[in-house]
């Protein structure tokens, strides 16, 4: 099976990639203060050097008094942080790469540690979880000045010279827990009894975003039928609705759908197109027109889960990542614990030499990184 269709050149917008792989994001915790240091930009610029076409970096908090749950994940607000964070790209340009940031609010989520910020916690409607009370709901005008510091930290990625951003709603974070009716109770406008009543707040983020970085500017939207609260969570139980979900968000103005799922090669709706159906990232595509970008153990003989309990992956084939690309089932492949584990992972598949597979040690280069937190950002 040739390599070719993975490392073809990808274009949207002003956004050219060399290849069709992207860096999964993964929380790392590893910003004292929440200010990115030289640590972050050598980590960043050895994917770059590795091959890889598009990074994504860990999650990144927007401004709002309670956005993160652990201590150390990094800003992407205040003169210092975003000072850091001008390195990263400089430092990833320098190594021939494209990157941008996931811009982040964790919501109501629990932390590790039993660590808590200064301010309560919020979300949609108290709720971390169904009939989980933690924290507060969000008044209207708190609502306003999330979406403005989305906007605004946006607009700063554009500022200091990344090439993208993404928006992460996915995972049971802070725009995940719009969408899911199991922590959204609202009975105003930003609540309701439809997929479509409960995007409002995203779509409100999207078009703000939108509107900060101006037409030309490439922006991702993460999203997911699985919550780290509940595996088996589906916003979307048919195509039918996943439409009424994800394309008035690319109306919008997202660009590219990043979709979720723990293993890329399961298909969404098997009852519709068999055991080897369209994935997640292929009905997003096919339903909304938008690229997408589809993720899950790529590279792997095994799911996250094992990975916290000690246990490592086996390298697995590509052929039938292959396959779906060439059919243009998506366009573009987000990849993890496997670079976790091997900086070069990209260049080696390009040259057909030996894939690695994921050894479990290779998590301490991600220092403090969390069970909760890794398994809802790479999968």
């Amino acid at each position: 099976m040739s390599d070719d269709v993975l490392f073809s050149p990808f274009k949207l917008k002003g956004l050219e990639l060399a290849n069709r792989i992207v860096m999964a994001p993964m929380t790392r915790a590893m910003a004292p203060e929440g200010i990115p240091g030289p640590q972050h930009a050598e980590y960043y610029r050895r994917r770059a050097t590795g091959g890889v076409g598009l990074i994504l970096t860990e999650g990144t908090v927007i401004d709002r008094p309670a956005s993160r749950n652990m201590p150390g994940i990094p800003f992407f607000h205040g003169d210092a942080a975003l000072a850091g964070w001008a390195e990263v790209a400089k430092a990833v340009h320098a190594a021939g790469g494209r990157i941008g940031p996931q811009i982040w609010h964790t919501g109501s989520t629990r932390g590790q540690g039993g660590w808590e910020p200064e301010a309560p916690v919020e979300s949609p409607s108290g709720l971390v979880a169904p009939d989980d009370p933690r924290g507060t709901a969000m008044s209207l005008e708190d609502i306003a000045d999330t979406v403005a510091a989305f906007a605004k930290a946006a607009a700063d990625a554009k500022r200091l010279g990344f090439d993208t951003v993404e928006l992460h709603g996915a995972h049971g974070y802070l725009i995940d827990q719009f969408f899911w009716p199991g922590t959204n109770t609202r009975t105003d406008a930003f609540g309701g009894a439809t997929i479509a009543e409960r995007s409002r707040f995203a779509a409100e983020a999207v078009r703000a975003v939108r509107a900060a970085v101006g037409a030309d500017f490439p922006l991702i939207l993460r999203v997911s039928q699985w919550k780290q609260q509940d595996y088996a969570a589906r916003l979307a139980t048919s195509p039918e609705q996943m439409s009424e979900w994800l394309a008035p968000l690319v109306d919008a103005g997202v660009d590219i759908l990043h979709c979720s799922q723990r293993r890329f090669w399961e298909p969404e709706f098997p009852e519709i197109d068999g055991t080897e159906g369209l994935n997640f990232a292929g009905w997003a595509k096919k339903l909304t027109g938008a690229a997408t970008i589809s993720v899950g153990s790529v590279g792997l003989d095994g799911d996250f889960f094992g990975a916290f309990g000690g246990k490592g992956s086996g390298a697995a084939v590509l052929d039938n990542l292959h396959q779906r690309m060439e059919r243009e089932e998506f366009d573009l492949i987000a990849v993890g614990r496997v670079l976790i584990s091997d900086a070069e992972w990209a260049n080696k598949a390009r040259n057909g030499e030996p894939l690695p597979g994921f050894d479990a040690a290779d998590l301490a280069t991600l220092a403090s990184v969390s069970y909760t937190h890794l398994r809802a950002h790479e999968t």
